[in-house]
C-alpha cells in the first residue's frame, strides 16, 4: 500500500522547482521597475525630445533628426559652458585629491595624539555635513564685499578695497571652484584615510630596514596601495563635479557674463528660461554621453582590481 502511494506521488521538490526558479526574479523585480520608471524611460524620452523641434511646448512637434545637435555644437555659449566645466572639474578633482591625501596622512600620523586627531577629524569633516544650500549661503556671506574675508584681507593690506568675489568676472570662477573644493574634499579624506589604515605596517618596517627614506616609503609603499582608491574616487568625482548645479546656481547663477556658466546651468537655462526643451534635451544627452564614457572606465577599473 505504501509502495503504491509513493509510486503515485510526484518526486519531492519537483513541483517546487518552478517557484524556486521564479523567486529570484521576484526579488529583483521592484528594483528593475524603479530603474525603468526613474531612469530608462526618462532617458529614452529625453533622447526622443532632442530629435524634435518644439518638444513639450507645441502639440505637434516636428522631427528634425540631428539638427538640434548641430545647432548646439555651433553655439559659442555651449563651448563656453563646456570650457568652464572642464576648468571647474579639473581644478576641483585635483585639489580634492591633494587636500584629501594631505589631511588623511596627517590624521593617520602617529605624531598626533588621540584627542587632537579626534578634534581634527570633526573639524575637517564638517563641510561634508552641510547641504548645498547651506554651503552656498555660507560662502556668499563670507565672500560678500562686506564679509569677513574682505575685512581680513583689507586688515593685512592684501587688497585695498573690497572684492565682489561672486560678482567680479575676474574672480567669480575662482570663487566657485574654491567653494566646491571646500565642500568636496572630506569625501576624499575619509576614503584615503581608510586606505592608509589598511596598508600593512610590516611593509613600512621592511622599507625602513632597507634604508628607505620617508619619501621613498610614500612612493613605493603608500601610493601603490592607494592607487585603486585614487582612481575610483577621481572618476566618481569627475562624474559628480561635471553635474554640479546647486552650488553654481545658488551663488552666481552662471554669471557674471557667463564666466561661471557650466553645462548644468546652461542646460537648465535652455529648458526653463528659454523654454527650448529640444535644445536642452540635446545638451542633456551630450552630458549623459560623457558621463557614460567615464562610467565605463570606472566599471573597467573596478573589474581590473578584482
Amino acid at each position: 500500500m505504501t509502495a503504491v502511494r509513493l509510486a503515485g506521488m510526484p518526486r519531492r521538490g519537483a513541483g517546487m522547482r518552478p517557484a524556486r526558479n521564479v523567486a529570484p526574479y521576484g526579488f529583483v523585480a521592484p528594483t528593475v521597475v524603479l530603474l525603468l520608471v526613474l531612469m530608462v524611460v526618462p532617458i529614452v524620452l529625453v533622447i526622443g525630445y532632442s530629435m524634435l523641434h518644439g518638444a513639450i511646448t507645441t502639440t505637434a512637434p516636428t522631427f528634425v533628426g540631428a539638427d538640434n545637435y548641430i545647432a548646439l555644437f555651433t553655439d559659442p555659449d555651449f563651448w563656453n559652458a563646456a570650457l568652464n566645466t572642464l576648468v571647474f572639474t579639473t581644478a576641483s578633482v585635483v585639489a580634492h585629491l591633494l587636500i584629501g591625501l594631505g589631511f588623511s596622512m596627517m590624521l593617520n600620523s602617529r605624531l598626533l595624539g588621540a584627542v587632537p586627531i579626534a578634534i581634527f577629524r570633526v573639524i575637517y569633516i564638517l563641510p561634508w555635513l552641510f547641504t548645498a544650500a547651506i554651503i552656498a549661503v555660507l560662502w556668499r556671506l563670507l565672500l560678500d564685499p562686506q564679509g569677513i574675508v574682505n575685512y581680513l584681507l583689507q586688515a593685512v593690506h592684501v587688497v585695498g578695497s573690497p572684492i565682489a568675489w561672486f560678482g567680479d568676472p575676474g574672480t567669480a570662477l575662482f570663487a566657485v571652484v574654491f567653494m566646491n573644493i571646500w565642500a568636496g574634499y572630506p569625501f576624499f579624506m575619509i576614503s584615503l584615510l581608510a586606505g592608509l589604515q589598511g596598508v600593512p605596517t610590516e611593509l613600512y618596517e621592511a622599507a625602513r630596514v632597507d634604508g628607505a627614506s620617508p619619501l621613498q616609503q610614500f612612493v613605493n609603499v603608500t601610493l601603490p596601495h592607494l592607487r585603486p582608491i585614487v582612481i575610483s574616487m577621481a572618476m566618481l568625482d569627475v562624474l559628480w563635479t561635471t553635474q554640479q548645479f546647486a552650488l553654481i546656481w545658488l551663488t552666481t547663477g552662471g554669471g557674471p557674463i557667463s564666466v561661471t556658466e557650466m553645462l548644468s546651468t546652461f542646460t537648465y537655462k535652455l529648458a526653463f528660461t528659454g523654454f527650448d526643451f529640444s535644445s536642452a534635451s540635446a545638451s542633456a544627452v551630450v552630458v549623459l554621453a560623457f558621463s557614460l564614457i567615464v562610467a565605463v572606465f570606472y566599471v573597467r577599473s573596478q573589474r581590473a582590481e578584482r
